[in-house]
């Protein structure tokens, strides 16, 4: 935890700073930010961050670093909290100065991060939130770049596995009331009304809402048959056993905000439960997969891949962390400006996709470097969250 001491004096030269053109900043470092949850509930996100980035460095830095020089990473915790995600921003930009920045696990502090990421020039890789308008912002340029999923797509892939198992073609919608949440409802109604189904219900919560009986209930008289979730593990937990209490079965489906400890937090009511992800370290593993699960295994101490909360996260910021590396040797130099341009140019073979290329300057919804096509659905099985084709759960279409 940083001292509030520099935190005022931080304060005191961030405007200053917001004046100097960005050329006439002392040259960037050979080091790689974040801001993310380290203490809170979403505490096992930060973690995952971490392991993706370290291990994705070791590698990177046992070839030689970059340019010469061997990468290194800083994390501040910002317990999900937009303010300190702000600070952090200015921390890691102007205080380490970091060559890039990577994003942390909450859609709110993601979008909070656009205004001063843009008002300082520093290039930002999210590689969990996945709030639409925090990537697509309308800046131009724009220095917000996503190596993880979109709530945009995100919602068209639930809503097509809603309109697999839907017997009435009625749609009930959880959502929290965050950023994140109200950020996904006109995804979520687009995508109901391109599939030609029904959104019946459209029910909303608040973070720590210990009861969601009168939302259940609205939602189960709608006929709705299917229920996606867009909340966290604690708020999703509160769900299911609302549901549960008034009798409410439908098929759950939903972000991976459900996708830590919910299994964990609801026991038996999770079985069932169906969570879009972009990697699972479960069940079968491709050779550059089993590699970085052993690579898991030595440094962090884990006996088994059900030990990792938020695969998703570690797979997404270790291709991330290589696709940044080879923007800066593309680049040529530790410069905000450079690399930003030279992230359009790579092509790397990753662990959760190909990218080719990784982001393209021409369509503004690629700066999202994952596509749809990589998304995956898993569930929740017994406390494991599992690729759904290896549980009772999988079916075929």
């Amino acid at each position: 935890m940083v001292a509030p001491k520099y935190y005022r004096r931080l304060f005191l030269i961030v405007p200053l700073a917001f004046t100097i053109p960005g050329s006439a900043l002392a040259q960037q470092e050979p080091c790689i930010g974040n801001s993310a949850a380290i203490t809170g509930p979403a505490a096992f996100t930060g973690q995952a961050i971490r392991m993706g980035a370290e291990i994705a460095l070791e590698e990177i830095n046992a070839k030689g670093g970059v340019l010469g020089k061997p990468l290194r990473f800083v994390q501040y915790d910002d317990a999900g909290t937009p303010p300190r995600g702000v600070d952090n921003t200015r921390r890691v930009a102007l205080a380490d100065k970091c060559v890039v920045i990577l994003g942390g696990y909450h859609s709110t502090v993601s979008v909070a991060q656009v205004e001063p990421v843009h008002a300082i020039g520093i290039p930002f890789v999210g590689v969990l939130a996945a709030n639409t308008q925090a990537i697509e912002n309308g800046r131009n340029p724009n220095y917000m770049f996503r190596v993880s999923a979109k709530d945009k797509w995100v919602a068209r892939f639930l809503v097509e596995q809603a309109a697999k198992v839907s017997k009435t073609g009625k749609i009930a919608f959880f959502y929290e009331n965050t950023g994140w949440g109200n950020g996904a409802v006109p995804d979520v109604k687009a995508a109901t009304a391109k599939a030609g189904k029904e959104l019946v219900a459209t029910e909303t919560f608040n973070w720590n809402d210990q009861d969601m009986t009168a939302q259940a209930i609205r939602a189960r008289d709608s006929g709705a048959d299917v229920a996606l979730f867009w909340a966290l593990d604690r708020e999703g937990n509160q769900l299911v056993r609302s549901m549960d209490k008034v009798g409410y079965k439908p098929t759950i489906i939903g972000a991976w905000g459900i996708a830590g400890n919910l299994g964990e937090l609801a026991g038996p009511l999770a079985n069932g439960v169906q969570v879009v992800q972009t990697y699972s370290f479960m069940g079968d593993l491709d050779h550059k997969g089993q590699a970085l699960w052993q690579k898991i295994q030595t440094k962090y101490g884990l006996k088994d891949p059900s030990q990792i909360k938020m695969g998703s996260g570690i797979a997404n910021t270790y291709d991330a962390v290589h696709i940044v590396a080879q923007a800066i040797e593309k680049a040529g130099a530790y410069d905000w400006k450079k690399v930003r341009e030279a992230l359009y140019q790579v092509r790397y073979e990753g662990l959760v996709a190909k990218y080719d290329p990784a982001f393209d300057s021409s369509d503004p919804e690629r700066q999202d470097a994952i596509l749809p096509s990589e998304y995956k659905l898993t569930v929740w099985s017994d406390g494991k969250l599992l690729p759904i084709a290896q549980t009772p759960y999988g079916r075929t279409n």
